[in-house]
């Protein structure tokens, strides 16, 4: 339907056709620049999302009438106002100047406004094209996830901006320098391994605002081992204690056995504790039966390991030997060097005599 559709009134279907005739922008057709050193509209415009972008065009005192417009679409013509929208407002009119503003600017905006004027001898234009950026915004992103080592991962992050943002993947869970992964909207780790566990961090950035992060954490479970273990000497009657730390997520239950013979704390006069990594088999008073073997058993749903930690027996004065053997060591060595002092002193004595 054209511009003169049955939902036109006569004399506004006039008025429309008469502006497009005067101002030669023909319906659906864009307007082309005149060749004239005016109107002079400004360079491109750019501003960021929601912000106010001011429309700029120079004139004379030959221009008889003025509009700016939309594509095809009048704005204002001269004071005029022929756009709905209440974000448009004109700002200058002058013999020099006309200009609008578009507060609040969405991405919608973006496009090409036309500057035209009307002399005495014929229509000219002038063209400036609004550009709007936005913020990068990450729209989608991966939940946390909790797989086993040796799996398959893909993460993803989409991220909405104008310009593009560009998206990047980064393990924070490494050294500094080092977390640097991928720059692309999809992670994809194969085969992942325990220290590929932790946080991994999207960041989307397009130079027009502060980049947004998210961070997705990665869990990976993999079965115990078992990192250290000791053997242990005490002596008959001492407090003695053998440690087993194990490694594994989820963590490790553990279990201490005596040959095929479980413990438990408060049995034969031990207690097992098991702090995180750490479990520890206390004996408050050993005894000759205390001496052996142990096994230390680390679980979890992924597996289990053990390991063979030997207790021991010392004989009481090794026991105290530890910071005594340094003390005594230091004491022969003194008697040592006063021998020879002495050796010297009564052979100078005697070469001297005779």
């Amino acid at each position: 339907m054209g511009v003169c559709g049955y939902l036109f009134l006569p004399w506004k279907c006039l008025v429309v056709v008469s502006l497009r005739l005067l101002f030669l922008v023909p319906t659906g057709v864009p307007v082309r620049s005149g060749d004239a050193t005016f109107p002079k509209a400004m360079d491109n415009v750019t501003v960021r999302q929601g912000e106010s972008a001011t429309l700029r065009c120079t004139i004379d005192d030959r221009v008889t009438r003025v509009a700016w417009l939309n594509r095809s679409t009048i704005l204002y013509a001269g004071n005029d106002k022929w756009s709905i929208d209440p974000r448009v407002i004109i700002l200058v009119n002058t013999p020099t100047q006309y200009s609008i503003m578009i507060q609040n600017v969405d991405v919608y905006d973006e496009g090409p406004y036309t500057c035209s004027v009307q002399t005495d001898n014929h229509p000219k234009t002038s063209r400036v094209h609004l550009i709007v950026q936005v913020p990068p915004q990450i729209m989608n992103i991966s939940s946390d996830i909790t797989v086993n080592e040796g799996s398959s991962v893909t993460l993803l992050c989409l991220a909405i901006g104008r310009p593009e943002p560009t998206v990047t993947w980064r393990h924070l869970s490494v050294k500094e320098g080092q977390g640097f992964v991928s720059e692309d909207e999809y992670l994809e780790i194969s085969d992942i391994k325990r220290d590929q566990s932790g946080e991994y961090e999207c960041s989307a950035l397009n130079d027009v605002a502060a980049p947004d992060v998210r961070k997705v954490k990665i869990t990976v479970n993999y079965p115990p081992y078992i990192s250290k273990a000791k053997n242990t000497g005490v002596s008959v009657g001492q407090k003695g204690i053998l440690s087993c730390e194990a490694s594994a997520v989820p963590m490790a239950e553990f279990q201490w056995f005596k040959e095929d013979t479980r413990l438990a704390t408060g049995l034969d006069g031990v207690r097992i504790e098991n702090k995180g990594r750490m479990s520890t088999l206390t004996f408050f008073n050993v005894s000759e039966k205390d001496y052996g073997n142990y096994t230390c058993v680390a679980t979890n749903k992924l597996g289990n390991t053990n390991a063979s930690i030997t207790l021991y027996e010392i004989s009481p004065s090794s026991a105290v030997a530890g910071p005594g053997a340094v003390i005594d060591g230091v004491n022969s060595a003194s008697r040592a060097l006063a021998c020879l002092w002495l050796s010297g002193t009564f052979f100078a004595h005697f070469f001297i005599k005779f």
